[in-house]
């Protein structure tokens, strides 16, 4: 058994009908290398040969009776493959819109909490053969590392053939009672006021480093010197309103395209700046035209929530959440691009200077809300809409996750592009992710079909914000 921590039960603690929180990724398929007879037992097989490699896949979760300490996961004593493999289509030749369609009703669906928390979707009908492989899985299980770690379990760097029949004999565990469990639950409380005291210490240690948090709150106060002489202001405790935060219901659309890995990187070597940074100046530039398209860009700087990853080398495996988060502006307020990504780049300065939760305290902090206790809380959050009166620090989620430089297999197959499907939340109705693969960086936005149901016109923009960098630093 092992128990999850207090960052993994939030995700579970925070979900309801309209916030699913798991994740995935579309995965296409070339379909001019797929081997004869590829399909769903390919897959199939593919999976059932690694599953010692995917530990996630078969974790089922065990919950400690009245939500008074932190679940378990166990290995599943029942543990059915064919249960979380499922077939699915568009009508032929399946253009990117269908597939968005039925990847958008995939990832709008709750997983069922009493099998491991995972599913994946063959999805056939494409344009040239194509064949997407459609997966999500809970965020209590992984982050973004860790996914790219499940991913790279099931890939190859050559084309081996498919196995057949070959299947990694697993033993799943005997899946403890109720009175086990409160008994777990009870030893648990028990070392509560230790744990108490051991954040209290860590907190008092973080405080200095936690200055930048706190002064959000006086932006007029708390500002940084940069290296032109100038100040720049920290961000605001709250973001400014936008049409895409608010309450979200669980409708789903996601939109998606690649952007050159080369280009990108022209841009970052002609400003002297990071990927990063001219991802974010994208993101920005992009959601500047969307709002002032539809008359609604505030007067201040958009805030955007940037996950961090904190995983060392010693526990690369590791599976879970092992991440923190900073709050950047983004440079909303500001027409000229090259403005723009010099903006940027000093604001993610300041932002990881001063913006970031120190990661083992949010774990610590995470897990003193009981499951149960924050499980009511979200509910009632939802019922009453607080997402549509109350503003929080940021205004989307905005998150790159590197990924492999080289061509890569599946079950034989060539991967041809690789994009992203990641979670909203109440407040924050659009997520823009980015994942690079060879040569491309593939793009996935999701949000609520009822705050940005023209989210491909988004999509669009993206595009077109690199496109006004590359003339802007004349790189084309």
């Amino acid at each position: 058994m092992k128990q999850l921590s207090g960052l993994d039960t939030a995700f579970l603690s925070l979900e309801t009908a309209a916030t699913p929180l798991h994740v995935g990724s579309a995965v296409i398929i070339d379909g001019a290398t797929l081997p004869d007879g590829w399909g769903y037992e390919a897959v199939h097989d593919l999976i059932a040969s690694r599953l010692d490699r995917l530990p996630p896949f078969r974790w089922k979760l065990v919950q400690v009776p009245f939500g008074i300490d932190l679940p378990y996961w166990v290995e599943d004593p029942d543990f059915d493959l064919e249960f979380h493999l499922r077939r699915s289509g568009v009508p032929k030749p399946g253009g990117p819109r269908e597939l968005a369609e039925v990847v958008a009703r995939i990832h709008a669906r709750p997983l069922d909490r009493s099998r491991p928390l995972w599913e994946l979707y063959i999805v056939e009908g494409l344009a040239n053969g194509d064949v997407a492989l459609v997966s999500k899985i809970h965020h209590a299980a992984i982050d973004g590392v860790s996914g790219a770690e499940l991913l790279t379990a099931l890939v190859d760097l050559e084309p081996l053939p498919p196995p057949t029949g070959v299947a990694v004999e697993v033993e799943g565990e005997r899946q403890p009672g109720r009175v086990e469990m409160l008994a777990r639950g009870g030893r648990g409380l028990v070392k509560q006021p230790f744990r108490l005291a051991r954040t209290a210490v860590r907190t008092a240690r973080a405080l200095p480093g936690l200055g930048g948090l706190a002064e959000m709150a006086v932006p007029n106060v708390a500002r940084r010197r940069v290296g032109d002489g100038g100040m720049l202001q920290r961000p605001h405790l709250q973001a400014p309103p936008t049409p895409f935060n608010g309450a979200i219901t669980q409708h789903r659309v996601w939109a998606f395209d690649d952007l050159p890995l080369d280009t990108v990187k022209a841009v970052k070597n002609a400003a002297g700046a990071t990927v990063n940074d001219v991802i974010m100046t994208i993101c920005a530039r992009a959601l500047r035209r969307y709002l002032l398209e539809h008359d609604a860009l505030p007067d201040r700087p958009l805030q955007a929530m940037i996950p961090i990853s904190v995983r060392t080398d010693d526990d690369r495996d590791g599976m879970g959440n092992q991440v923190t988060a900073l709050v950047a502006t983004l440079a909303t307020h500001l027409e000229d691009a090259r403005e723009q990504l010099t903006y940027t780049s000093e604001r993610m300065q300041v932002a990881k200077h001063s913006g970031a939760v120190p990661a083992q305290l949010l774990q610590d902090v995470t897990r003193f809300g009981a499951p149960a206790l924050a499980a009511r809380a979200a509910r009632v959050a939802t019922r009453t809409r607080w997402a549509d009166r109350f503003r929080l620090p940021f205004n989307c989620v905005i998150s790159n996750v590197p990924g492999p430089p080289i061509p890569l297999y599946y079950a034989g197959a060539r991967i041809k592009a690789l994009y992203p499907v990641s979670a909203i939340a109440d407040g924050i109705g659009l997520n823009i992710t980015v994942m690079s693969y060879e040569d491309r960086v593939g793009v996935g936005l999701v949000a609520c079909r009822d705050l940005v149901p023209d989210l491909w016109d988004l999509m669009g923009m993206i595009s077109d914000a690199l496109d006004d960098l590359v003339a802007a630093y004349d790189v084309g």
